[in-house]
C-alpha cells in the first residue's frame, strides 16, 4: 500500500522557489515511478514531472521545463519538487501521483495513488 503525504507548500513572490516534499508510509515506494501534478482554479489537473524509479530519468510538461526539478530518495520514501523562477501562473494545488511507470504519469492515465494535495500560490 502507497499513502502519499505532500508538504513544503505556501505563498511565495514571483520569481521565487519552493520544494516541495512527498513522503511515502508504505513498503513499496521505490518500485513506482513518481510524479507531480497540479491543479489551478477552474482548470483540469495537469501533469508536471514524472521520474522512474531509479531516479535516473526524469519528463517534464513544457510550462515548467527549466524552472522545476524532481528527484527521489528511495531510501527516505520521498520524492520532491525543487521549484524556481516561479509564476503567477504556477499557482496550484500541487498533487503527488505514483504509477507502475512513467508513461502513466505524463499520459495522466493509469494513476495508481493520490496524494491530498498542498498549496502553492505565486503572488506579490
Amino acid at each position: 500500500q502507497v499513502q502519499l503525504v505532500e508538504s513544503g507548500g505556501g505563498l511565495v513572490q514571483p520569481g521565487g522557489s519552493l520544494r516541495l516534499s512527498c513522503a511515502d508510509s508504505g513498503r513499496t515506494f521505490s518500485s513506482y515511478a513518481m510524479g507531480w501534478f497540479r491543479q489551478a482554479p477552474g482548470k483540469e489537473r495537469e501533469f508536471v514531472a514524472a521520474t522512474i524509479w531509479s531516479g535516473s530519468n526524469d519528463w517534464y510538461a513544457t510550462s515548467v521545463k527549466g524552472r522545476f526539478t524532481i528527484s527521489r530518495d528511495n531510501a527516505k520514501n520521498s520524492v520532491y519538487l525543487q521549484m524556481s523562477g516561479l509564476k503567477p501562473e504556477d499557482t496550484a494545488v500541487y498533487y503527488c501521483a505514483a504509477a507502475s511507470n512513467p508513461r502513466a504519469l505524463v499520459t495522466s492515465t493509469d494513476v495508481a495513488y493520490w496524494g491530498q494535495g498542498t498549496q502553492v500560490t505565486v503572488s506579490s
